[in-house]
């Protein structure tokens, strides 16, 4: 017991210690009286004290000066004589240098308002190289209740950049970051970009800032010091399927996808993106996406990408192309690519009588275009907020080849040479209603444009990424448009249940009812765990082709691994 109190007295004398080491400031403005704030130690309160008569000179008590009234050992009691106001003051520009002068419209001002341009002279003073620049009233003349006064200004030494930083504990170059950021070595520094550059890291999908850069002046020079945290970027992504089997009805065919991507190789902006699928038993798909950032440290970045299609026994189609990109801001880019499209039959026997060119062909491609990218989501890897648009259009000539395995009167009067245009469109919006509820809009719409436009050359619509309730690329379709609508009830950072409803509109020539208007309805779990995400998605789709039914159903499920 005795010990326990011991203790009792100890926590007492120890807490009251701590308070009587609180050094409080309390002020009186006529007949007004506030305690402000207590701190740590006398030199604070005096900075504090300084804050408080500034505050009162900025509104145009230039006079204004503090008095103390009353003293104890842990506060400190003063009056504020604020003297006259001055209500206008007629500035002229004195010595400011001509580029701060432009739309300034100088005379007669509240103090305030000249308060407001003194802090918008030193703000852009320190956005071009003189954070140390200062400036002050001079030649100060008495007219009334107001004043004349011209501005006395000092650029202070001209600061430029130096080289970045970035702690050891990062595996980022520091190159790769001097060049996403723009942080040229020997330009004038910029403030502002400093503020940005924590904005751009933040937005990266490979690290985020853990606070403010650290930032150092010696011999004229800036250098910042960031503190990422790298972040799990790559993913190992494989989902498996259980579908109705369209050759054996009844019984489930088993497919699959696997995404592999890995991001910041080497701590350079290198990416390597592998995706294979498996629609049925005879149709795959292998894509392989490259990228280098900052080539040569310019401000492009330079990608390759390669894309195999087996449609089961009808035909193959390759795409092997090139890809140029620049970020115009740190929430746009742009890309400028080039393709070389390859079709090929891959049987011919079905098509040896016929006596028009049959809806597949071979034929090449040179795709030629522009791609441009908006991303305002709140966050890269779980957003809750803010939207996210694609826009790709392309163009280029088509060339149709003969296939010795057709009869040549099918190739008679075609145009073997035709122009083709394509225009695709991405977007995503994510509505944040409260804690645990969120929504998801997602939608895209596509054209293709030829004179002879192929049954290869269609897009593939269908699955999980995008009309839900049918099989992987169940579609064919010249254009399309669909929208996804999801309903998320949150229960952790990236975990929700969720309802969805998807529906659109597609158009096939090769069909007889050539427009398709599917829909589809379902629910799923998405749930984090430490080292990725599971999926669970259950949906039911209808269209022109598949009744709406339970044994049509398509369920999905896979784990997303971010390492």
């Amino acid at each position: 017991m005795r010990q326990l109190y011991f203790l009792l007295f100890l926590f007492t004398f120890l807490s009251l210690k701590s308070l009587a080491q609180e050094q409080w400031l309390g002020w009186r403005v006529g007949e007004e009286s506030r305690l402000w704030k207590n701190y740590s130690s006398d030199e604070k309160r005096v900075i504090g004290l300084d804050s408080i008569v500034n505050h009162y000179k900025i509104e145009g008590y230039l006079a204004a000066f503090s008095r103390e009234e009353k003293r104890n050992s842990d506060s400190l009691w003063i009056s504020i004589d604020l003297g006259p106001a001055i209500e206008k003051v007629n500035l002229s520009s004195g010595n400011l240098p001509t580029n701060l002068v432009k739309n300034i419209n100088w005379g007669e001002k509240t103090f305030v308002e000249v308060s407001l341009l003194i802090d918008q002279i030193l703000q852009d003073s320190e956005n071009d190289g003189y954070p140390f620049a200062s400036v002050k009233l001079d030649s100060i003349s008495r007219t009334g209740s107001g004043i004349e006064a011209s501005l006395n200004y000092d650029y202070g030494p001209l600061i430029t950049w130096d080289s970045v930083k970035v702690n050891d504990q990062s595996k980022t170059s520091e190159k790769y970051i001097q060049n996403l950021l723009g942080i040229v070595p020997g330009s004038p520094f910029s403030e502002k970009q400093l503020s940005e550059a924590v904005k751009v890291i933040d937005r990266s999908p490979y690290f985020k800032s853990s606070g403010y850069p650290a930032l150092t002046f010696q011999f004229q020079k800036a250098q910042p010091t960031f503190q990422l945290i790298e972040r799990n970027a790559n993913v190992i992504d494989g989902i498996i399927g259980f579908l109705p089997n369209e050759n054996e009805p009844g019984k489930l065919l088993v497919t699959g996808q696997l995404d592999l991507q890995l991001y910041h190789l080497g701590g350079k902006g290198r990416d390597v993106l592998v995706s294979w699928q498996r629609f049925n038993e005879l149709t795959q798909s292998l894509a392989i996406n490259a990228k280098e950032s900052f080539i040569f440290n310019s401000p492009l970045d330079v990608g390759g990408a390669f894309s195999l299609l087996k449609q089961d026994s009808t035909f193959l189609k390759r795409d092997l192309g090139i890809v140029f990109g620049y970020r115009v801001s740190p929430n746009f880019y742009v890309n400028f690519l080039a393709n070389r499209v390859a079709s090929d039959l891959l049987a011919t026997f079905e098509y040896r009588e016929v006596d028009e060119l049959p809806e597949i062909a071979d034929y090449r491609w040179s795709e030629y275009g522009v791609a441009a990218e908006w991303d305002l989501l709140d966050d890269i890897i779980a957003p809750r907020r803010g939207f996210k648009v694609r826009i790709k259009t392309s163009a280029g000539n088509k060339r149709i080849l003969e296939n010795t395995g057709l009869p040549e009167e099918v190739y008679t009067g075609l145009d073997m040479n035709t122009p083709q245009y394509s225009f695709q469109l991405n977007l995503e919006k994510h509505v944040f209603i409260k804690p645990n509820w969120g929504m998801y809009l997602g939608g895209a719409g596509g054209l293709v444009q030829n004179e002879n436009l192929l049954l290869n050359d269609l897009y593939r619509i269908g699955g999980l990424k995008s009309i839900r309730g049918f099989n992987e690329n169940f579609f064919y379709a010249s254009s399309y448009a669909y929208l996804n609508f999801e309903q998320r009830l949150f229960f952790g950072e990236n975990s929700f249940l969720l309802l969805f409803l998807d529906g659109g509109i597609l158009e096939n020539p090769y069909f007889a009812m050539s427009k398709e208007k599917p829909f589809s309805m379902g629910a799923g779990l998405n749930f984090e765990t430490g080292s990725g995400i599971f999926r669970f998605i259950y949906a039911v789709g209808k269209s022109n082709q598949q009744a709406l039914t339970f044994s049509q159903s398509n369920i999905h499920f896979g784990y997303l691994a971010r390492f």
